[in-house]
């Protein structure tokens, strides 16, 4: 398999190739090392073209220019001749997306809110990037993604959204795991549920991780431990399932709409060329003479060896960041409290850089004074080194430092989800001491160089190191068996295993794109003219405006019972040409300055292509009436700008296709004032026609294509009915319902069930909990005003249709101005961020919030992007003039 195209995201910290500076900050650690190196080493790999890793463009004045670059390239460690053989973009990448807040370097907890613009940001330079690899080795076809890997929950919950609207396959690795940090805190008893999820937003990202177990094709863990200990924690993936439904899947038999990510063990790799352990480590000294005079020792052993008064006993080193769940303080009181380890070994705590305690993080700073208190209280002076500063070069000489005094690392943490330092260690002939909680089991498996210890048992502690500093003949054979099985942990062998795993995974991309009639995605000539692609719903009208079910979905044969096929392509060709000449007379009418020439094709592409901007109609108001006041105010607005044809109107809502054109009818409102309609919660997406003669509608069956991804079908349908009569079962008084199934409103893509008793519905939460624990992979979506429920597939939704017209048409996100209420459905809070511009009409919507957003899993505040340049609020009970004011101050409109 050829790996023309990877990408891989990693958002937060700071992510550079060269001089990394691991510790700054608990957002720069081991995962910026490891996303750094596996994109440099898959580069480099025979196959793969091109590799790009992307993550947030930094311009701050706190942090380096180089965190502010655009792209910089990551050259192979180990491969002269790599450069000679490399294409013209070949090779592995830094790519800076920039989004949230300009000049201004912000932790991790407080990106949620700009995740949807660091989405759109990457889609287009993924789509710019698949054009240019096009171009030079795709024979002028765009190159499209083989896969896409989110890094730890935020990157997850990004990727998850791309592999979405790109259509190509997820992997994930989660790096550490929200739920299993939510124990430790819990356990330790310092910050009750509230401050947690306040400090952490830890529910946000506990469902980042849901959602990335929802649409990843692939897990990829570093041990065993991680996926039976910390992944079964979630309500998304259970290991005796998932081995049920593989082995189905194996004999294929039918598993009812069920999904589980397949769950791969990789331990991360290592670069090694660079380490020579030397014989004379084992000595503890390294002799020069005349002809081969010893070279001067690193600058950072001399900052390290100032703090000891004997610096010849074996160093005891701690790697590590002032973080609680390091555990430093346990190691700390375990070496001052042991006076045999006291005075056969010193201690040295590399924890991080700082230039003062003041400085630092509240956290950090906490923990760094209580290991200071602990040094003086246990009179540690002269025995302990905790240096404020060292570079990521520094690291090397660091292990060669502790293994020529023949020392001992140590990893005391109380989980450690892998421990790529504990390799690293190893490489350097280093013995290790580490916790026995998570991925240290797996590494001590294979390499058998130490032991492992109980991180809450301080005395198991003193005892591990004082065994290993005191017995040479142990600290000898680990060194040796560390030294000797290091190679299996080498990104060679990393990539080979990790390449393989892709490789297994179905290749998706976009349907249109397939060429199965010669002709390919560009504006001379386009699938867009394929008559699979475009379908008059005129024909079907009666069956979407009786009965959802039998005319959205694209899956009925009832079409073909009205005549015979020949019949039923004349009038679909008939269609698709009076569309053509609808978009003539339209761009006649309207005066664009647009040339329309049969040739290119042009007028065979919806009408929203050639707007300047697109306004799309998004608030959810608890009645139509709301609805119809608010959409003629913000035409009335525009209403120069509309009759010239430069702004067109997506009208996107939880209602169907019948109900919107009911809702038209009754607004004296004409189809053909809207370019595009996303209805039924953005499971459907429909064109308007301008030829009335042959029905209003056009529906992209290509969309559903796109989004039924784990889609549970008929499996996921009777859960659904099941649920539903459990919750009257259990809730309802004298036999009323709470909720029905509503099949006059459901599609193929669409389940939607109408509430009776909005007060006795579970929450969104609980029903995302109940569909996840069965393994159905699917979005639950609580709508007008909690009156119905929406159950489409996992990766759509109305922002998500935006993106496909952006992918689908080339209709810019950044020319979309979507207007919202002050709150709505519960899938409001992806309306908001991105790169498009948002007008919130205050005074609309105001209610919803309080039936429907109480019993989000997380607080809307934690997603919403407050200071965003891109969101303009209305006056309470805004007017016409109050909107137009709102275009104008985002920058729209003229003044």
């Amino acid at each position: 398999m050829i790996f023309n195209n990877y990408f891989a995201c990693s958002i937060h910290g700071l992510i550079r190739g060269e001089n990394m500076e691991l510790g700054r900050d608990s957002d720069t650690g081991g995962q910026v090392k490891y996303v750094v190196e596996l994109a440099r080493a898959l580069g480099s790999m025979p196959g793969v073209y091109r590799v790009d890793l992307l993550t947030r463009q930094v311009s701050a004045p706190d942090v380096d220019w180089s965190y502010g670059e655009p792209t910089e390239m990551l050259t192979p460690r180990n491969s002269d001749d790599f450069m000679d053989d490399m294409g013209e973009s070949s090779g592995a990448y830094i790519i800076r997306i920039p989004f949230g807040p300009k000049d201004k370097y912000i932790a991790k907890e407080l990106l949620w809110p700009h995740i949807p613009e660091f989405v759109d940001g990457a889609l287009n330079h993924i789509i710019r990037m698949s054009n240019v690899l096009g171009e030079q080795i795709g024979g002028g076809k765009p190159v499209w993604p083989v896969a896409i890997h989110g890094h730890y929950a935020d990157a997850g919950d990004s990727a998850a959204l791309l592999s979405g609207a790109l259509n190509v396959p997820m992997l994930f690795t989660g790096h550490s795991l929200g739920r299993d940090k939510l124990e430790q805190l819990l356990k330790q008893a310092r910050l009750s549920r509230d401050e947690i999820n306040a400090t952490y937003k830890i529910m946000r990202r506990i469902e980042a991780e849901e959602l990335s177990l929802d649409a990843s094709e692939i897990v990829i863990t570093s041990t065993r431990q991680e996926i039976e200990e910390q992944w079964r924690l979630y309500d998304g993936f259970d290991p005796v399932l998932e081995r049920k439904l593989r082995a189905r899947i194996k004999r294929n038999v039918s598993c009812y709409g069920k999904f589980m990510p397949r769950m791969a063990i990789i331990p991360p790799g290592m670069e090694f060329h660079h380490i020579v352990p030397q014989d004379g480590d084992m000595d503890g000294e390294t002799e020069g003479n005349e002809d081969n005079p010893a070279s001067p020792d690193p600058p950072i052993w001399s900052e390290i060896m100032r703090f000891f008064t004997n610096p010849r006993k074996p160093v005891i080193l701690a790697l590590a960041r002032p973080d609680p769940k390091k555990n430093i303080t346990t190691l700390v009181k375990a070496f001052g409290e042991c006076r045999p380890l006291r005075e056969l070994a010193n201690l040295t705590l590399i924890m991080g850089n700082r230039d003062g305690i003041d400085e630092m993080s509240s956290t950090s700073a906490s923990v760094l004074l209580s290991v200071l208190k602990l040094i003086d209280k246990y009179d540690l002076y002269g025995q302990v080194a905790y240096p404020k500063h060292h570079k990521q070069s520094d690291v090397p000489e660091i292990y060669r430092l502790a293994a020529k005094t023949k020392g001992v690392f140590i990893n005391p943490a109380f989980i450690e989800p892998f421990g790529l330092t504990l390799i690293e260690a190893a490489a350097h002939g280093l013995p290790i001491v580490a916790t026995k909680n998570g991925g240290p089991v797996d590494i001590h498996r294979v390499l058998d160089n130490g032991l492992l210890v109980d991180p809450h048992d301080q005395q198991s502690v003193a005892d591990a190191l004082l065994k290993l500093v005191a017995d040479k003949q142990l600290w000898a054979r680990c060194r040796q068996n560390g030294l000797k099985n290091i190679h299996l942990f080498s990104w060679p062998e990393h990539c080979k295993t990790y390449l393989s795993r892709i490789a297994g995974c179905k290749p998706r991309h976009p349907q249109w794109q397939r060429n199965d009639d010669g002709g390919e995605t560009s504006e001379s000539d386009s699938p867009g003219d394929s008559l699979r692609d475009i379908q008059d719903i005129s024909l079907n009208l009666k069956f979407s405006l009786d009965g959802e079910k039998s005319g959205a979905s694209g899956n009925d044969d009832s079409l073909d019972s009205e005549g015979n096929v020949a019949d039923r392509k004349s009038r679909l060709e008939n269609a698709v040409l009076a569309w053509s000449k609808g978009v003539l007379k339209d761009t006649r009418k309207s005066g664009s300055t647009d040339k329309v020439d049969q040739n290119t094709g042009a007028a065979k592409f919806p009408a929203l292509r050639r707007r300047k901007h697109i306004f799309v109609i998004s608030v959810d108001c608890d009645s139509t009436t709301g609805l119809l006041d608010a959409t003629k105010k913000i035409c009335e607005a525009v209403e120069k700008e509309r009759t010239e044809g430069s702004i067109g109107f997506i009208l996107s809502t939880s209602m169907t296709i019948s109900e919107i054109h009911s809702f038209l009818v009754s607004g004296h409102l004409s189809p053909s004032d809207f370019d595009a309609f996303i209805c039924n919660s953005g499971s459907d997406l429909y064109y308007s026609t301008l030829n009335s003669e042959d029905g209003p509608f056009v529906v992209d069956f290509y969309y559903h294509s796109h989004i039924e991804y784990r889609w549970g079908g008929e499996g996921l349908r009777k859960t659904l009915v099941r649920w539903a009569s459990q919750v009257t079962d259990k809730k309802a008084e004298s036999g009323e319902k709470v909720l029905t199934p509503a099949e006059q409103l459901s599609t193929n893509y669409c389940y939607a069930f109408s509430v009776q008793k909005p007060g006795m519905t579970p929450p969104v939460k609980e029903l995302r909990k109940v569909l996840r624990i069965q393994a159905l992979r699917c979005h639950v979506i609580y709508c007008q005003n909690g009156s119905r429920i929406n159950v489409i597939p996992v990766l759509a939704s109305r922002s998500q249709a935006l993106r496909y017209l952006y992918l689908r048409w080339g209709v810019e996100l950044s020319k979309m101005v979507v207007f919202v209420g002050e709150s709505g459905d519960t899938d409001y809070e992806g309306l908001l961020g991105g790169v498009h511009k948002t007008v919130i009409l205050k005074g609309i919507c105001s209610s919803s919030s309080n039936q429907i957003h109480a019993n989000r899993s997380y607080p809307l505040s934690d997603v919403m992007p407050i200071d965003s340049p891109n969101i303009v609020q209305t006056p309470e009970d805004c007017t016409t003039s109050d909107i137009r004011s709102s275009l104008e101050q985002l920058g729209l409109l003229k003044v």
